[in-house]
């Protein structure tokens, strides 16, 4: 009894209790959601999810046992591994339905850009921890051409995406580094500025979804199908929703990519207002934790590492509501530990376990 007290004591000496029940209740939802989605199929996808989560928290663990000093030491090796895949993924990479995003192994299929949604945050966050005591407009630059090495590959997959989340890891970590408001204004003027010319640059699909998001009933049995159905169900769940198991939307199949993209739609419809509150209520518990342990970190590297992953989150639950929601084009991004999906699942919980490791190694990094 004392040996398994001791391993249980050690085992949660590296977790951080608040941020793990949070991440638990939020998988907790998202399992009661894909087997709504899936009871149709019985209880396939929900065994699956549950494998996920479980490998996905193993992960957790091994990474939260990490040292940031360690984590630290990755960081370029697992960079360079990163954008080295993405150009195997352009050169070899495997076709499915028109897009190249996938290396084939053989025995199975990996998807790189995955990797660079933690290796670009952990790339950039030791770059700018390697020149703390000197920065200059010269490293913001550096930093804004590592950045978008993999975003331009990300981008010819085509995965706009996961290029979005990408560049938001990386953009973030440069703003906390102290990008300079007057340069981040100046950014969005030239963006502004070169929309009609990015605009040429999309492809059909893109400005498909685009122009759908001005106006779904233009195409309602096509391009703005996933919109319309997808806000049908959010406005039938009304204040309570239907039920578990109950939606109408869900079960009668209207609603497409029900157990993955547009699982919010799933939940609402079921959960109404009420459980969309809560659900909004938990993601703001996530956040905010996870901005309190970038702000008790004891480092630059760990400051901007932790903050940086944070609000990668954020862009996670906010792009994936918005988009379910019809004031956002649609993307493919996941909602956070409630859709279903293997790879998505563990790049969340590696970041999860960084945050936990950063919380409970508070030791100074060695530069």
């Amino acid at each position: 009894m004392k040996a398994i007290k001791r391993l249980l004591l050690n085992l949660f000496s590296h977790l951080d209790l608040p941020l793990l029940a949070i991440v638990l209740a939020l998988m907790g939802i998202g399992l009661l959601t894909v087997y709504s989605a899936t009871s149709s199929d019985g209880f396939d996808k929900l065994d699956k999810q549950i494998i996920n989560m479980a490998v996905s928290f193993v992960v957790m663990l091994a990474v939260a046992r990490t040292p940031p000093q360690t984590l630290m030491r990755f960081a370029v090796p697992l960079y360079v591994t990163g954008v080295v895949l993405l150009v195997g993924v352009a050169l070899f990479g495997v076709v499915v339905n028109g897009s190249r995003r996938w290396l084939s192994l053989g025995f199975t299929r990996i998807q790189p850009s995955e990797l660079m949604k933690i290796a670009m945050p952990l790339m950039l966050a030791w770059y700018f921890h390697k020149y703390e005591s000197a920065l200059k407009a010269r490293h913001f630059l550096i930093a804004s051409a590592i950045l978008m090495i993999p975003i331009l590959l990300v981008l010819k997959q085509p995965d706009l995406g996961t290029s979005l989340l990408i560049g938001a890891s990386g953009f973030f970590v440069i703003f906390l580094a102290g990008l300079p408001w007057k340069v981040i204004i100046g950014m969005g003027a030239a963006a502004g500025a070169a929309l009609p010319f990015a605009w040429t640059m999309l492809h059909d699909y893109q400005r498909r979804r685009v122009l759908t998001l001005l106006d779904p009933t233009s195409d309602p049995l096509g391009a703005g199908y996933h919109i319309i159905q997808s806000t049908i169900a959010i406005g039938s769940g009304g204040g309570l929703g239907k039920g578990w198991l109950n939606g109408t939307q869900t079960h009668l199949e209207f609603i497409p990519e029900k157990h993955t993209d547009f699982i919010f739609a799933v939940f609402s419809e079921e959960w109404g207002l009420l459980g969309n509150g809560i659900l909004l209520v938990l993601f703001t518990l996530l956040i905010g934790r996870g901005l309190a342990i970038a702000a008790a970190a004891p480092t630059l590297f760990s400051r901007l590492l932790a903050g940086a992953l944070t609000l990668v989150f954020f862009i996670y639950a906010f792009v994936n509501m918005g988009m379910v929601s019809g004031i956002l084009p649609v993307v493919g991004v996941p909602l956070p530990f409630v859709s279903y999906g293997g790879t998505a699942l563990v790049t969340l919980m590696v970041g999860i376990g960084v945050l936990m490791s950063i919380h409970t190694h508070r030791m100074l990094v060695k530069k």
